[in-house]
């Protein structure tokens, strides 16, 4: 049977691209003599089957898919993944606002964000915004604690506590219907129009290509309550507007399922309003942050019939931000800073059978990272990156084992000052999966793996006089869990369940604490953090009768994510800021053919902002619905597709960071036709 491969990119340099196509044109398109086959009509059979989601995996992995979207109510990746066990997202506010996503209580930046199987990477802040990631071109989204299941994989895979890998649409085109057109409009509340195009487009037998492109513009301006002052006053959040475009071009050759080239070109320009904290009589803000980021990112892959398996992917990019404040005090009258970060990326990575149920790889990654900046005396950093991972999979008999070790080399250069030192570190990993009986339904699965997150360029530089002596945050995970899937001939299609116990140990914990001004923070490895919770997650699917059909999916998450640093401290043994301790993430739906109604809801429960586990201290928990309808049908033989949503149901006033009150209920409608 062949592997379903796992599609990456390589990059080649901007001046070379032309000729690499046309040497893969001369040299990929001899053809092998057609065989001839006798033909024989065969009877045809009828097979009425579900599709289960894949839950037997080596480590815990979560996933949604185009189809899910609407159905959970979701504008950008933040909003598709917020309904994840263990899943909590950092929502600033509003639609321009920052969302950042944690996994089991560790920080954002130890997700690994991969798009189309190469990371997004910001070696400034390090915490990739998945409120600017759009939908529109998006197949699916998957989780993975601890790593992929996949060996075959860039060494950056490895890297990470876990990995959210998202996959773009790719074309399934023939002869007879060479071309695609997607035709959207979303629009809705606070302001917002976002019109999108795609057009899908067969060349020829091997070559296809995709483009993208949307507009986004919202006013951003939403009615919260203003909590503490004794009244019921309604007050407008104001300076949250955006205006975005972007567009994405990918070109493909597919020889056949072994051989493959991949070519992805993405520009992403904005001009957003930032809408800050809201404080008492001064609940404005003039910040504001451009976005211009471009890059480009190419891949082969091969794998031949000895079972050797070849990676390639390459990538450029080039990220601009430009952020004012005009209300800053200081000489110079505000802020006014420009960042230039560009970077370089080459990863290779072999992997082979050695026997059937034995594979063995092999990755190597470089990353070369420049920052530049407009603030005096500033380091202007430059970070190489080599990354080298081993790692191995076998199967024996109800067994399987999974193991890899990388190794990350780091070091660093500066313009100005004194760079950082350099780093070597070891990083093992191990999983596990059984299976006690005959049939395959049941399985239990354990890892650990220990992972570290280096400091980004801000914690090393940023209004330092001098680099600061910082260490990488480590984190040691360990994970018991176990799967059950069942597919059913009865009114219940399917079933699985999963169930996890994790345990987190973070040392070298990077705090930040400010100090006589508050704008420059004093950071330091100062800080030990334990985690421990448990992931509870059920989906199923019925039949229902008249062609009517039922799904449901069920999220539980238990988090106790305690400081340990230092028992004399105030905060030991207190649950450390803005960790909820249960959360519950539910979605319920009926459809019937054209038709869906879907609903979904999210319960988290009180936390608290400051590490001081004090009643005044103390976030209201929340319960947000949403609901949304999805109608099919045609116009001149063309599919539409319209829906409409309702965000925050029930009008609930909410914030999960303090002093950044999200929307009260709001409506989305959307149209799309398929050409």
């Amino acid at each position: 049977m062949k592997k379903n491969l796992h599609c990456v990119y390589k990059l080649l340099p901007a001046s070379a691209l032309g000729a690499v196509i046309f040497m893969l044109q001369v040299t990929l398109s001899n053809k092998a003599s057609a065989q001839t086959d006798t033909a024989k009509k065969l009877n045809e059979v009828t097979i009425s089957t579900s599709t289960i989601p894949q839950i037997q995996t080596i480590t815990p992995a979560q996933q949604v898919s185009a189809i899910d979207f609407t159905r959970n109510s979701a504008f950008t990746v933040a909003d598709a993944i917020r309904n994840f066990a263990g899943v909590n997202i950092k929502d600033y506010g509003g639609i321009g606002g920052v969302k950042t996503v944690l996994v089991r209580s560790l920080g954002a930046n130890h997700t690994g964000i991969f798009y189309d199987g190469v990371q997004l990477n910001d070696a400034q802040n390090g915490q990739i915004d998945l409120g600017r990631l759009n939908l529109n071109n998006v197949q699916s989204i998957t989780l993975y604690n601890g790593q992929p299941d996949n060996i075959c994989a860039p060494a950056r895979a490895f890297a990470s506590a876990s990995v959210l890998s998202i996959k773009t649409i790719r074309p399934s085109l023939n002869a007879e219907k060479p071309y695609q057109v997607l035709v959207g409009i979303k629009g809705g509340s606070f302001g917002l129009i976002n019109p999108y195009i795609q057009w899908q487009q067969r060349i020829s037998k091997n070559w296809s290509a995709v483009v993208n492109s949307y507009l986004e513009k919202a006013d951003g301006q939403y009615k919260y309550k203003v909590n503490g002052d004794g009244s019921d006053t309604l007050a407008t959040r104001r300076n949250g507007d955006i205006k975005a475009q972007q567009a994405d071009a990918a070109l493909y050759w597919t020889k056949s399922d072994s051989n493959q080239f991949n070519l992805h070109v993405n520009y992403y320009n904005s001009n957003r309003g930032l809408p800050g904290a809201v404080v008492f009589y001064n609940p404005y803000s003039k910040q504001r942050v451009q976005n211009r980021d471009i890059y480009v990112q190419a891949g082969y892959e091969h794998l031949w019939t000895n079972s050797l398996h070849l990676l390639l992917n390459t990538k450029l990019s080039r990220l601009y931000t430009h952020y004012t404040d005009p209300d800053f005090l200081n000489n110079q009258g505000g802020l006014n800073y420009k960042y230039t970060q560009k970077e370089v990326y080459q990863s290779a990575t072999l992997a082979y059978h050695i026997l059937s149920n034995w594979e063995v790889s092999y990755a190597a990654d470089f990353a070369y990272t420049h920052l530049d900046a407009n603030v005096a005396n500033y380091a202007c950093p430059s970070r190489s990156t080599l990354l080298n991972a081993i790692a191995s999979n076998l199967v024996a008999g109800k067994w399987r084992f999974q193991g890899s070790l990388l190794n990350s080399n780091i070091s660093e250069s500066v313009k100005t000052g004194k760079s950082s030192a350099s780093r070597n570190v070891y990083s093992p990993a191990l999983m596990a999966t059984f299976k006690p009986f005959n049939n395959s339904n049941f399985q239990l699965r354990a890892f650990y793996k220990n992972s570290f997150r280096y400091p980004t360029f801000d914690e090393f530089y940023y209004f330092a006089i001098q680099v600061r002596d910082l260490k990488p945050e480590f984190a040691k995970q360990y994970d018991l869990g176990a799967t059950y899937t069942k597919s059913l001939n009865s009114w219940l299609d399917y079933i699985t369940f999963t169930a996890d116990a994790y345990y987190n140990n973070v040392t070298d914990k990077i705090l930040s604490i400010p100090n006589q001004n508050p704008y420059i923070s004093s950071i330091s490895n100062l800080g030990k953090v334990d985690v421990k919770g448990i992931d509870v997650s059920i989906k199923t699917q019925s039949k229902l009768s008249n062609n009517w059909r039922a799904l449901l999916t069920a999220n539980y998450s238990f988090q106790k994510a305690i400081d340990v640093s230092d028992p004399a401290s105030s905060v030991y043994l207190e649950q450390i800021p803005y960790s909820p301790k249960h959360t519950v993430a539910i979605n319920a739906g009926i459809d019937h053919q054209r038709f869906g109604i879907y609903y979904n809801q999210i319960l988290s429960s009180s936390r608290y902002y400051s590490g001081e586990n004090l009643p005044e201290n103390l976030l209201s928990g929340y319960s947000v619905s949403d609901a949304s309808a999805v109608y099919n049908f045609l116009i001149k033989s063309k599919q539409v597709t319209a829906s409409v949503e309702v965000n925050n149901l029930f009008n609930a006033n909410y914030a999960v960071i303090r002093s950044f009150p999200l929307p009260g209920r709001s409506y989305r409608l959307s149209i799309q036709i398929k050409i």
